[in-house]
Parts: structure tokens; C-alpha cells; sequence
């Protein structure tokens, strides 16, 4: 067997291979004795066809799948030994030739690999970022509470539409008549709401159910009919509203207290008020952890200035994703590819340099802590903790959730493990400026 390495410009190198009989022949003949052992072909018992008959059947492709895997392993042996670091993973070269398996022996295989850049990133206290917090203001404050205490809340007849009320109407077509149905005003834009702010019980209109509805399931729900049925129903109504009703506020009492946190971590509305700002700045930390590690990225990505072999990384896309992307299409994305791509490559650099871990332990509280915030938003701010457990295995169970946990994990690893090295000030901003900034960064 005869191994050549050749350099290319662009960060990429070939290896061509060249195997002989002596180097797959053992193999063939392994596999060719599988088949003779599992063909079932009439005629012949099981296990006694000829070999003859099974190399004229299967002879040539047995040959071409077993000189290619012979090469390929080969080319990693080569690779592990010489101790070189490659991008992705080694493709087929587009400077492979053609191959004669009916009257050849020796076979040259030639494999393309991109050649991983070496890392020179020296941080210290001189490299400087900023860290910047989002300000909790009054209304972002009564916002959340609001929409927190909504959860606990309870309809009550007012007499005039003001915002974003629950209506129960009447529809009246001439041919159908549907009562108490049900309008929410929540579900509709600012302009949409517009024609019934201000209008009281007996307030009577020509609407389009069409216009009013856009979605069908929607048309549907409100007429109480199927989908299909739709289509023969004429769409002009007569609207009345009967009824006008709206989310109160639940009363701050020992019972709402006990209702909504059962542990017993909040009793009276002080620490009401600073469950909410506590729930707040933990949404509003993971935002400004999130930009950070954007601008970090960036910053990082910039001050490395690794040279990348870009166009070995298109066709090594174009490979691995078999025909589903064009060239195209891998070019109109690869910008952004290609700095996660990087960011990936320099995270592997800190989490080997730094020796950077996840144990199980993190994995776990990380997956409790994401089912947390999911029952959360469905009106269980203090599940318990049994729950949280059972739902968290679920979740690292999963082999793609579990994945995205620890790839989040080390990627936080690796932004505290560079923050420790270089200089960091913390900024307070308002929402409006952050969201800014946030729209600025790609």
C-alpha cells in the first residue's frame, strides 16, 4: 500500500492511496464466503453455490466496497499517526479517477481532508468587552405582573369594551344564528380591536366573518361548525354583543398565596414584587448573556483571524448532505455557516486548553431548570420538584435534546473560562437600547 499526501492551496490536502491485492484480498474473500453461506439461489442447496457463481455475481462490487474501505481506513490510520488535525470530515476527491474492477488489481483512491488551522489567541487583561444589563423599569415591572396575576385571574362582567375583552356575541346571517358566541378581543391586533373599543352590551354591527376571522379554524371556532362546512355559509353577519368580560386581578389574599406558591415562598405582596423583579432579571440576564456571548463570539472570531479552507468546507457540505442542497444554496448560507463553524472550532481549542467539563450533575440541573420554564408558561411557576426531576430525564433521555444541553453548558463554560482572562464592564442600559444593539449583532 502507497500513501502521498499532497498540500493545495486553500487549506486543503490529497491523499492518495493506492491498494493492491495483498492489501483487500483477505477481506474479499471473507465477504464473498458470507455471501456463498447466505445466498438462497435455486438450484443449489443453502451454503453450497459454487464460489465461482458468487464471484460472478457479486465478485466486482464486493471488490469496489472492500479496496474503498481498505483506502479510507487507511487514510485515517495515516491521519491519527502523523498527527494531523482536520475540518469535518475526508471526502472523496474530485480528482478521483475512473476505475477497472473487471481486469485491474491495483486501485489509486484519492481523498480530500481540510486542514485544521493552528490557534494562536493569547487574552489577557487588555482585551476588553462589555457586559451590557438591561434596566428594570416601572412598566416592564407592572407589565409582568399583570401578565403573571392574569394566570390566577377570573372573567367579570364589565360594561364597556376598553381593550382587549372576552365578548360573548350573537351572529345572525338570515340563514344561520349562532348565540353566545365567543370574541376574543386578546387575539386581535390594536387595529383589528379598534371598531369595538367603546361599545357596550345591545352595541350592534355588519361584519364579514371572513374579514374578521382570516383563519379558518378560527371562522370555524366562532361559528361552532366544521372547517368544511365553511365553504356554504354565507360569510356578511349581523353582530350583537351580550356580553362584555374581562380578566380581574385575583385578590391578594393567603389563599391566592397558597394557591399560587404552594412552597410557601412568597406570602404577602412585598415579596410578591420581588418574585416578579427576581423572575425579570433572570429572562433579562439570559438576553444579556445571550448578546454577550454574540459579541464575544465576534471578538474572538476577529482576533484569531483564522484562515479556513472555505471552498474544501462547501464540498465537504455538498458531500455530507447528499444532493438535498445545491452548491447555491451552500454558498447563500455560508457566511453564517462558516462563523459557527469557527466559533465551534475555537470552543473545542478552550474547552481542551482549559480542560473545561460538564458533569452529569449540570446536565441535569440545566434540564430541570428548561422544565421549570416550560411549566412556568403553563401556570406552574413552582412545580415540584419530583416533577421537575421525572420531566429533566425525559428531556437528557432524549439524545438531540440532550446534545443541545451540554453543547449550551460548554459553551457557557468557555465564555466564563475566557471572561476570567480578559477585562469586563458591566453596563446598565434601557430595553429599548439593548434591543438596538441585539438587532445589530450577527
Amino acid at each position: 500500500m502507497k500513501i502521498a499526501r499532497e498540500q493545495r492551496d486553500g487549506g486543503s490536502s490529497l491523499v492518495r492511496v493506492t491498494v493492491a491485492e495483498a492489501d483487500y484480498g483477505e477481506a474479499v474473500e471473507k465477504e464473498l464466503r458470507t455471501y456463498r453461506r447466505k445466498a438462497n439461489i435455486p438450484g443449489f442447496r443453502p451454503g453450497m453455490v459454487p464460489m465461482g457463481v458468487i464471484k460472478k455475481m457479486y465478485g466486482k462490487s464486493v471488490l469496489a466496497e472492500q479496496s474503498y474501505r481498505t483506502a479510507s481506513n487507511a487514510v485515517f490510520d495515516y491521519l491519527q499517526k502523523e498527527k494531523i488535525d482536520y475540518l469535518g470530515d475526508v471526502i472523496p476527491s474530485e480528482e478521483q479517477g475512473d476505475f477497472d474492477f473487471e481486469n485491474n488489481t491495483e486501485f489509486e483512491f484519492v481523498f480530500e481532508f481540510g486542514e485544521a488551522p493552528a490557534i494562536k489567541l493569547e487574552l489577557s487583561d487588555k482585551d476588553k468587552m462589555t457586559y451590557h444589563r438591561i434596566k428594570i423599569d416601572k412598566k416592564m415591572h407592572s407589565d409582568y405582573r399583570s401578565n403573571f396575576l392574569r394566570g390566577y385571574g377570573r372573567l367579570v362582567d364589565v360594561d364597556e369594551v376598553t381593550s382587549d375583552e372576552a365578548l360573548s356575541v350573537t351572529l345572525d346571517n338570515g340563514d344561520m344564528q349562532v348565540s353566545d358566541a365567543y370574541l376574543g378581543l386578546i387575539s386581535m391586533s390594536e387595529e383589528e380591536r379598534k371598531p369595538f373599543i367603546g361599545k357596550k352590551v345591545g352595541y350592534k354591527t355588519d361584519v364579514n366573518i371572513n374579514e374578521l376571522y382570516k383563519n379558518p379554524s378560527q371562522r370555524a371556532a366562532i361559528l361552532q361548525v366544521k372547517e368544511p362546512e365553511l365553504a356554504g355559509i354565507k360569510p356578511e353577519f349581523t353582530l350583537e354583543i351580550t356580553k362584555i368580560r374581562k380578566f380581574a386581578e385575583p385578590e391578594l389574599n393567603e389563599e391566592f398565596f397558597k394557591m399560587a406558591f404552594p412552597q410557601g415562598n412568597v406570602t404577602d405582596e412585598a415579596s410578591l414584587d420581588k418574585f416578579i423583579d427576581e423572575r425579570i432579571n433572570a429572562e433579562l440576564s439570559r438576553e444579556s448573556d445571550y448578546l454577550f456571548t454574540l459579541q464575544l463570539r465576534n471578538y474572538l472570531i476577529e482576533k484569531a483571524g483564522l484562515k479556513m479552507p472555505e471552498a474544501f468546507l462547501k464540498r465537504w457540505l455538498y458531500t455530507i448532505n447528499e444532493g438535498k442542497f445545491t452548491m447555491d444554496d451552500i454558498e447563500k448560507d455560508f457566511d453564517q455557516f462558516l462563523k459557527m463553524f469557527t466559533w465551534n472550532y475555537l470552543q473545542k481549542h478552550f474547552i481542551q486548553t482549559d480542560n473545561l467539563t460538564v458533569t452529569k450533575e449540570e446536565a441535569t440541573a440545566e434540564a430541570k431548570a428548561l422544565a421549570a420554564a416550560q411549566f412556568a408558561q403553563y401556570g406552574m411557576p413552582s412545580a415540584p420538584d419530583n416533577m421537575l426531576e421525572d420531566y429533566a430525564k425525559r428531556i437528557l433521555d432524549d439524545k438531540n435534546q440532550s446534545q443541545k444541553i451540554y453543547e449550551k453548558l460548554f459553551e457557557v463554560k468557555v465564555v466564563e473560562a475566557v471572561k476570567s482572562k480578559i477585562t469586563v464592564t458591566e453596563k446598565a442600559i434601557s430595553a429599548d437600547d439593548f434591543a438596538k444593539m441585539a438587532r445589530e449583532v450577527h
